[in-house]
């Protein structure tokens, strides 16, 4: 094997796992946003989707890329994961086109007939959390149909929405202010506890599942150097619930200040997650069944395919950096539509 023929997969399996976290952090945060927003009232709601109005729709586009990626770099991968999934990647398109319906829609209905339109926006967003977090678990379990295989499935689905809630509303508490802030602070103290479970659960369910990843984490020296990983994530939950209590007590001008941190905070925990995810499983891009080299296109079409990822991939980043710029601050719902 080449040394090209040999990096070319590893490129493009981390992009497309840089684009996956991406999606996972981005659009995680605004469909978390869409499963808060029912507690809210109509005011609140106004503030609360004006607050992801010119993110939520460019965030998905770290979804397509990623499984465009997917498709054109690792074809039989596509194939067999998809198949796999294939109903939960459809309940997942039906929730995320539900979203963006429901979203324009509720911008130029009158007031007493937003209520249905939030109620739908609710539905998606809820739709598209659960159906992802039924596919991480499926494909931790290596896609296994057996009762506990499920019943794991369906703990991933609930946690990975909860946890998607909690950077939502994480979100919230830095672009709001007073009522709204300080009661999306109990709403994200909830989902605190049901993400840690989550993840708690994969934690303990990928090396009870697969002999080859218990080693690779509990043999030494690997168990030292990979303690910081735990270490740092319990740190940040812990951190986090600290921070989330002394909130309500803290005058405005302090919390004004410092309520960026747990959204900080959030993308530190989906980060150390996913770094420890993809340490499980690499090199498998199909669970103890396919490498990343043996799924890989021909090299030829790699490298022809790589000028037009050279290209977009930072034009993607450019755009997204330069709209959180020029959106950054306080949400009001004059900026909703």
């Amino acid at each position: 094997m080449s040394e090209t023929t040999s990096i070319l997969p590893l490129v493009f399996a981390g992009l497309m796992a840089l684009s996956l976290l991406m999606y996972a952090i981005l659009d995680g945060f605004d469909l978390g946003v869409g499963i808060l927003l029912p507690l809210g009232d109509e005011a609140q709601r106004d503030t609360m989707l004006a607050s992801i109005g010119p993110f939520w729709d460019a965030n998905e586009t770290w979804l397509v890329l990623g499984i465009g990626l997917l498709l054109i770099a690792f074809p039989e991968a596509h194939g067999i994961i998809l198949g796999e999934l294939y109903l939960d990647v459809l309940i997942l398109l039906v929730g995320l086109i539900l979203r963006g319906v429901a979203f324009d829609f509720r911008a130029k209905v009158p007031s007493d007939r937003k209520g249905l339109w939030d109620r739908l926006f609710f539905i998606g967003s809820l739709m598209a959390a659960l159906s992802q977090g039924y596919m991480l678990g499926q494909f931790v379990v290596g896609f296994q149909s057996d009762l506990w295989s499920e019943l794991f499935s369906l703990l991933s689905a609930v946690c990975v929405a909860s946890a998607y809630t909690f950077i939502g509303g994480s979100w919230l508490i830095m672009k709001t202010a007073e009522e709204l802030q300080q009661r999306v602070v109990s709403w994200v103290q909830a989902c605190l506890w049901l993400m840690m479970l989550g993840i708690t659960a994969v934690s303990i369910v990928n090396p009870i599942i697969s002999p080859e990843i218990f080693a690779k984490w509990f043999a030494l020296p690997q168990i030292i150097v990979l303690l910081p990983i735990p270490l740092l994530c319990g740190a940040a939950l812990l951190g986090t619930s600290i921070y989330l209590n002394r909130l309500k007590h803290r005058n405005d001008e302090v919390v004004t200040r410092s309520d960026w941190i747990p959204f900080a905070a959030a993308i530190v925990i989906f980060l150390l997650s996913f770094q420890g995810l993809a340490y499980s499983f690499y090199p498998y891009i199909v669970p103890f069944e396919i490498t990343i080299w043996d799924a890989a296109a021909a090299p030829e079409s790699l490298a022809f395919m790589g000028i037009g990822v050279a290209v977009v991939f930072p034009l993607i980043i450019l755009y997204t950096a330069l709209s959180y710029r020029v959106f950054w601050g306080k949400a009001t719902e004059l900026r909703y539509y």
